[in-house]
């Protein structure tokens, strides 16, 4: 249908993967959509779509004044276009068209000070503006993604005002990343130390799927390592080129995390193995240059005497304890946000809504939402008493899967930031004591003391010479 016999009840512009999936997952649950793309053949893509897929009530649009006079009032337009100016300039040419107490709502993943800017200017109009995170990918925006904020359901709930949904969004992202590094770091240490082939792979994986890893990343890394390559022999995901991209999100988390002095070191480690990937010739270089220069490969040795079924044992619970430091340490960016912006997140809604549709979706996240339930106030998830005890139980074999990983010469960034998060955190005292001392030293920016009040600066030279030249009269 190309023409809306009566008006729409929302209306939907961008249609990317992403606006085409979720436009069609509106009209599939019976409400008339409106939708408009620069792009005219989007329309008419999706349009189609909506016709092939049971004569949706989906309604394809070509001008932005068509578009936005299709929809009934107050008007709700949904936007998924590119972050950035993109966004700006689909806002100009939507708003010029709109009333006041209309709504605009901003699905893409936008940087959240962006978002708080537009509220402001398109306030001018008598408009209203929303940052709505929105998470699934393309079969979650089909059948059910997790959207980050506007009214309750299964997946959403109102995260708060401001950019506070983009935001929250952006940080799911960065948690993401931690998530598939430390599953990548897995299947290495499976693959290369195990010496384990792509079925039994598979096999582990949807075997972990039912248990406490059960989570969509899982359950797809057990499918990706069942596909066969249609183009030559063997398995696809062996011939994928090992060079990874991003888009930004996972950058912006770790910076936010530096801004507002919160140590996120999985997720930054996420973030550098995969600028490292990019480097694909000169890793290839490097590769040759070392081995020219003596470095032996140890993977073989140490795989001839392993224990397969307790390395794969360690492993899973090597993820898993990895998992919480890193979820820990996005509720930490968030609550340090919350306070900083007076969002007053809820940390345990926010574990609900990602517990389906999203990318990050898992079991797992209803025992985060529990954890918060039980202690809003909550610290770290590394201190909720469920998951310190869970994490003390794993961390034997925890650090079996780190020191042979190093040993082996595997790279296990992840893991190891994970691990040296938890072995920081856990500990009362910490050589920081020596840091400050030499700060002082060099800077005079003066230390505190463990046995009485106050700010101390000493001449630690002076102090040192003095020393020395007792030390020598004694002798």
């Amino acid at each position: 249908m190309e023409a809306s016999p009566a008006l729409s009840r929302i209306g939907l512009a961008g249609l990317a993967v992403m606006g085409q999936n979720l436009a069609l997952n509106v009209a599939e649950k019976g409400f008339p959509i409106s939708v408009y793309n620069r792009t005219t053949s989007k329309v008419d893509e999706t349009v189609q779509r909506a016709q092939d897929e049971g004569q949706l009530p989906l309604f394809g649009h070509y001008t932005p004044r068509e578009f936005v006079l299709s929809i009934k009032r107050p008007r709700s337009v949904v936007i998924l276009v590119k972050a950035g100016s993109p966004v700006d300039q689909t806002i100009a040419a939507l708003s010029d068209h709109m009333e006041p107490g209309d709504c605009i709502i901003d699905g893409g993943n936008e940087w959240y000070e962006n978002t708080e800017r537009r509220i402001q200017e398109v306030s001018n109009k008598g408009l209203l503006y929303l940052g709505m995170g929105v998470s699934g990918g393309e079969e979650g925006a089909r059948n059910g993604p997790s959207l980050m904020p506007v009214e309750d359901g299964p997946c959403v709930t109102y995260i708060g005002e401001g950019g506070s949904g983009n935001f929250v969004k952006m940080v799911h992202n960065g948690i993401e990343y931690g998530d598939m590094q430390l599953i990548s770091e897995a299947y290495d240490v499976l693959k290369h130390v195990g010496g384990l082939s792509n079925d039994e792979l598979a096999e582990i994986f949807a075997e972990w799927n039912r248990g406490e890893l059960e989570s969509f990343l899982i359950e797809i890394t057990s499918d990706i390592f069942r596909v066969k390559d249609d183009l030559g022999d063997g398995f696809l995901v062996d011939k994928i080129l090992d060079k990874t991209g991003m888009k930004g999100t996972g950058k912006w988390t770790v910076q936010q995390a530096a801004e507002l002095s919160v140590a996120a070191p999985t997720i930054a480690a996420s973030l550098d193995c995969r600028y490292l990937s990019g480097l694909k010739e000169e890793r290839e270089n490097a590769a040759e240059v070392l081995k020219e220069a003596g470095l032996k490969e140890e993977v073989g040795s140490l795989a001839k005497g392993i224990d397969k079924k307790r390395l794969i044992d360690d492993v899973r619970q090597a993820l898993y304890a990895s998992k919480i430091c890193s979820y820990a340490q996005g509720m930490n960016l968030l609550r340090a946000k919350s306070v900083e912006k007076g969002w007053n997140l809820n940390f345990g809604e926010l574990a609900r809504i990602w517990k389906g549709g999203c990318i990050i979706r898992a079991v797992f996240l209803d025992r985060i939402k529990k954890a918060y339930q039980r202690n809003p106030n909550l610290a770290s998830l590394v201190v909720d008493p469920e998951f310190a005890r869970e994490m003390v139980q794993r961390q034997a074999a925890w650090r079996r899967v780190v020191g042979l990983a190093i040993s082996a010469g595997i790279s296990t960034p992840g893991m190891c930031a994970s691990l040296a998060y938890f072995d920081t955190y856990r500990r009362a005292r910490l050589p920081a004591n020596l840091v400050q001392a030499q700060r002082d030293l060099f800077g005079a920016h003066t230390y505190e003391r463990i046995d009485r009040p106050g700010s101390f600066h000493t001449e630690w030279k002076k102090s040192a010479q003095k020393s020395n030249a007792g030390v020598g009269a004694l002798n």
